[in-house]
């Protein structure tokens, strides 16, 4: 009888019931690749999605074959299928991105690195079978890298990708309308490298329906070249742009055009592409690590908008300190993170997921109660190590619902596309009611 008791306990730690606060639930899929960390990288605009109380799910098996999952939200059961697509597995850069339109068919980008476009949509609203593979606007569609989708308030999709390569690359932003079933390109050169430079970008969709958009600047394919934070804001569904007081862009935007919410200069370890949200009022939240002038050790920052001027606080006390330097994936001992809020009234609450070897390489958060006041504290969502784990979670699920369901997976990376030794890892979606 005690054994019994302590076999429960032990689950019970492990993988909760409740999604209480403080209390995650660890919701298991099946086994997928694991070498290193194109599953589970912040690349992944979405990994997870929900529509209509179903949620969505993709991710590569052990043989490179794209996989897609659904469930009922009220139900722990999946229904699992092997798609007919494939993808480069050894390069972490070529990860799934989802995302479910407004009527409820699946859309889906895979497997780029500077090629071509891979992007295929569900044969019906709610299935798991994709068409064959097809152009969307059939322009500066040859070398596509960072594929990423974001559904609008209207149910209309926005598809953003790199074309060209790291240290010379241009913004592309595409539009899909829901009742003509068709995509147009909004701006074949929305933020210009000039040849010289590109933007790696993070974006999201406020309450009101208006697109947010930061980036930092790299001058070559060395990682130690990431400069500054800069901003621009669409209120008209990405056709126009504008800066933080409605000053309207002139476009494509270059680096001496942008707005600068952030002055970080190179070789200060500032990591690319990250995340961003809002808070009711529209008011942008961007989260990025980067090691403070002066000092050894890089911290996660939150650089923010409170209406009237940009501040930037930091949130991490971090002492492990690390350079970033060459080219390719990284193998860095703290992941990028994502940026979550939500206003009650005139209080804003923000969380920051991470993970830090500091932690033991766990699912971590970091909560600041009010916004107004730079005190974080810390929690670890999981027990066990995540490796070189990075956050990804079901951004539509959280925009209705406040609720943080999390993509989780064991992952290796070697440094410059290096894999590891490490067998096929459980798929979790941890979820987590704040």
């Amino acid at each position: 009888m005690n054994l019994l008791y302590t076999i429960l306990l032990v689950l019970l730690f492990f993988y909760p019931s409740s999604t209480a606060q403080g209390n995650p639930n660890l919701i298991p899929l099946e086994k997928a690749w694991s070498k290193n960390s194109i599953n589970a990288n912040i690349l992944r605009r979405n990994s997870v999605v929900s529509h209509e109380g179903t949620q969505y799910v993709a991710y590569y098996d052990k043989g490179g074959h794209v996989m897609l999952a659904k469930r009922h939200l009220k139900s722990e059961q999946w229904d699992i299928q092997k798609t007919q697509y494939k993808g480069d597995i050894y390069d972490a850069h070529n990860s799934i991105s989802i995302m479910v339109d407004g009527e409820g068919y699946l859309h889906m980008s895979w497997d780029h690195h500077n090629h071509p476009l891979r992007y295929s949509r569900s044969v019906a609203p709610g299935s798991l079978e994709l068409t064959s593979k097809m152009a969307m606007t059939g322009k500066n569609e040859d070398r596509v890298t960072y594929p990423e989708f974001y559904r609008l308030a209207n149910g209309n999709l926005i598809f953003a990708y790199r074309s060209g390569k790291s240290g010379a690359g241009n913004l592309i932003l595409n539009h899909y309308d829901t009742q003509t079933q068709e995509w147009t390109q909004l701006h074949e050169n929305l933020i210009s490298g000039e040849g010289e430079r590109n933007a790696y970008w993070q974006m999201c969709v406020d309450p009101r329906g208006n697109i947010h958009l930061s980036w930092v600047w790299r001058e070559s394919p060395n990682v130690a070249t990431n400069h500054d934070m800069a901003y621009a804001k669409s209120t008209d569904g990405g056709l126009t742009w504008q800066k933080s007081n409605a000053e309207v862009y002139e476009l494509p935007i270059t680096q001496a055009t942008a707005e600068y919410a952030a002055y970080i200069p190179q070789a200060h370890e500032l990591i690319n592409t990250t995340s961003m949200t809002t808070d009711t009022e529209g008011n942008p939240y961007i989260a990025s690590y980067w090691r403070p002038e002066g000092e050894l050790v890089p911290q996660y920052h939150l650089v923010y908008h409170d209406g009237a001027q940009w501040q930037t606080r930091q949130i991490s006390k971090r002492t492990t300190p690390f350079t970033l330097s060459g080219g390719g994936t990284k193998r860095i001992p703290i992941s990028r993170c994502q940026i979550l809020a939500d206003s009650r009234g005139e209080t804003t609450r923000a969380y920051l997921l991470f993970r830090d070897i500091e932690r033991g390489n766990r699912v971590s958060v970091a909560i600041n109660e009010d916004i107004r006041k730079n005190d974080w504290y810390f929690k670890d969502l999981t027990q066990f190590s995540v490796d070189m784990w990075e956050p990804s979670y079901d951004t539509e699920l959280w925009n209705r619902k406040k609720q943080m369901h999390v993509y989780v997976q064991r992952v290796g990376q070697g440094d410059s596309e290096g894999v590891e030794d490490m067998p096929p890892q459980p798929v979790y979606i941890l979820e987590w009611q704040p």
